[in-house]
């Protein structure tokens, strides 16, 4: 999703919580990788959910916003012989996880009891543990930092992971230098683009 349309979502969800959640959960992504200069992001889904296009979106703000940090690695659940190396990463990754990496969860429903261990054992181990989460106890204990998207919401995990993933990309500090990303400022010009008027009285 482009920067355009993620102002115009953003618009469309004006006066929710969720732009501003997104950013949020973004900009502690964000700071669980980026300062570490190489830590692994590890991607998770449960067994009936892969988050696929999640790592896209990632994987695409990575490369605009000059994070390589954010590129994530997708943990999955079934690995296959002759996956190649990007898809072939299994659940014990998670267990070895330790300081200096970041494990998102991104859990619609409750998971196996196998992959919360595995989550446990990260976090015990340093690892930071972020999840995108439809509200359930157990996985939240487990987060140092959780955004949960539930049914009775405007808006489905879908939404809620582009409008992450784009926040995760945009700068929310002047680099180094003192100077922003085109992506930075096409972000920017976009949201004031979709701004309504200011009233007249």
């Amino acid at each position: 999703m482009d920067a355009v349309r993620v102002a115009l979502l953003r618009d469309v969800l004006a006066g929710t919580r969720w732009p501003q959640d997104a950013r949020r959960f973004a900009l502690a992504l964000r700071s669980s990788v980026v300062p570490h200069g190489g830590g692994l992001l590890l991607l998770a889904g449960t067994e009936a959910y892969e988050p696929w296009h999640l790592a896209a979106h990632l994987s695409d703000e990575s490369a605009w916003s000059g994070l390589p940090e954010l590129a994530p690695t997708l943990v999955r659940h079934r690995v296959a012989a002759g996956d190649p190396a990007h898809l072939a990463v299994g659940l014990g990754r998670i267990a070895a996880a330790g300081r200096g990496e970041t494990v998102l969860l991104v859990a619609p429903e409750r998971p196996g009891e196998g992959l919360l261990e595995r989550v446990h054992d990260a976090r015990r181990a340093g690892a930071r543990v972020l999840t995108l989460d439809g509200g359930d106890p157990e996985v939240g204990g487990l987060a140092h930092e959780s955004l949960v998207v539930g049914g009775d919401d405007e808006v489905d995990l879908d939404i809620v992971q582009h409008l992450v993933s784009a926040a995760a990309g945009e700068n929310g500090r002047p680099p180094a230098g003192g100077r922003h990303t085109f992506r930075d400022r096409l972000a920017r010009l976009a949201d004031r683009l979709t701004q309504p008027p200011p009233a007249r009285w």
